[in-house]
């Protein structure tokens, strides 16, 4: 299936929601009556570079903040015109008398944790955007917030036949290649994780130090995954039990290793390699390496290439559907929002179109 219907249940709380963020009267720009602090937009800027493709490189710590780097003056009017958005959001949303129970953020969590399978499912995907529950419960709660503000000037109902059409009119949408169902057993060595918990324990390591603490490391996960292939080996019928037991990952761990059915582009290439390459009811005859660490595979069961059913994808068309026209009515509000707001940047530095972000722009030919 194609990427449109592999939005999850993250991706819409991170599209509806915004940053939360600390009080602090340093004030920066105005926003009707409304101030934005420098350390909200200091905490909602480190969130968006630990957030981006720059998390690998170490995040907000070693991101230079300096009206010299082209990267933050871009990143400053994007997360600045973000903070904007959501405090004339926040406004009508207390215009409008909306309020927010615990109960409200209960049935949020439980709908996100049905799309996503299980708690333990969600807690990986967290885990692997780097945000806590507690934030995310935060998120939930503005999720809802939004949630209502939309509803407040229009309801969004997808039905039965809106999610047929859908799947009739984009047949190319639901077509899948060849799948295998796999399970698997993870011993984690994600490489760029271990350099920054070493450096988080130790911020004056030398790189060679470094270095030597990493490769002990990687070697130390590898020969506990060789020896649980052996395991593996000599009592095969226990493989589930194993995962249980002795994955890293432990949302599949759960429920034995079990992977399900996926196409080979769904996993990293290392990964569907081997398991593309293996029969069913067969085990890797070696240790797999991924950038998430070393794996011992699984595969269960076979499917030929074809198209998935309606049957099994209705409600996330349905979600998806939703999610989209939600999108469309927040995007014409803030729309107008924007159009009659005042703004007053207090510190103009933060002004569109300052000498800085200007400087940082590409040139037009």
């Amino acid at each position: 299936m194609k990427k449109f219907l592999t939005c999850t249940a993250i991706s819409a709380v991170i599209m509806l929601s915004g940053c939360t963020f600390l009080k602090n009267n340093n004030g920066i720009v105005k926003v009707n009556n409304t101030i934005i602090t420098q350390a909200q937009f200091d905490e909602a800027f480190d969130k968006t570079i630990d957030n981006s493709i720059f998390k690998a490189f170490g995040g907000a710590d070693n991101f230079k903040k300096t009206d010299d780097n082209i990267m933050y003056n871009i990143f400053k009017e994007k997360v600045m015109n973000e903070l904007i958005v959501k405090t004339l959001l926040n406004q009508e949303i207390e215009k409008r008398g909306i309020k927010v129970t615990k109960e409200d953020v209960e049935n949020e969590m439980k709908s996100v944790v049905d799309k996503v399978g299980s708690k333990e499912e969600l807690n990986t995907l967290l885990k692997q955007r780097g945000i806590s529950n507690a934030e995310f419960t935060e998120d939930l709660r503005t999720q809802v917030e939004i949630k209502k503000l939309i509803n407040s000037i229009q309801k969004i109902s997808i039905s039965d036949s809106d999610a047929q059409k859908y799947y009739n009119t984009h047949p190319s949408e639901f077509k899948h290649g060849e799948q295998v169902r796999a399970s698997h057993i993870l011993i984690s060595a994600d490489t760029l994780q271990i350099i920054r918990d070493l450096k988080a324990k130790n911020p004056n390591i030398s790189p060679e130090d470094l270095n030597k603490q990493v490769d002990k490391i990687l070697a130390e996960q590898k020969a506990k995954a060789e020896a649980i292939l052996s395991e593996v080996k000599a009592n095969p019928d226990n493989f589930a039990q194993i995962a249980q037991k002795k994955s890293d990952d432990r949302a599949s761990g759960e429920r034995g290793g079990e992977l399900g059915f996926f196409t080979k582009e769904a996993m990293v290439p290392e990964f569907a390699k081997a398991a593309f390459s293996m029969k069913p009811n067969t085990i890797s005859d070696t240790i797999i390496k991924t950038p998430y660490g070393y794996h011992i595979i699984k595969v269960t069961d076979r499917m030929e290439a074809g198209v998935t059913p309606y049957a099994k994808v209705k409600d996330e068309i349905k979600f998806v559907l939703e999610t989209q026209k939600q999108m469309a009515v927040l995007k014409n509000l803030t729309s107008g929002l924007m159009k009659s707001a005042k703004i007053e940047y207090i510190d103009e530095s933060f002004k569109p179109g300052n000498a800085a972000i200007e400087a940082a722009k590409p040139e037009k030919k």
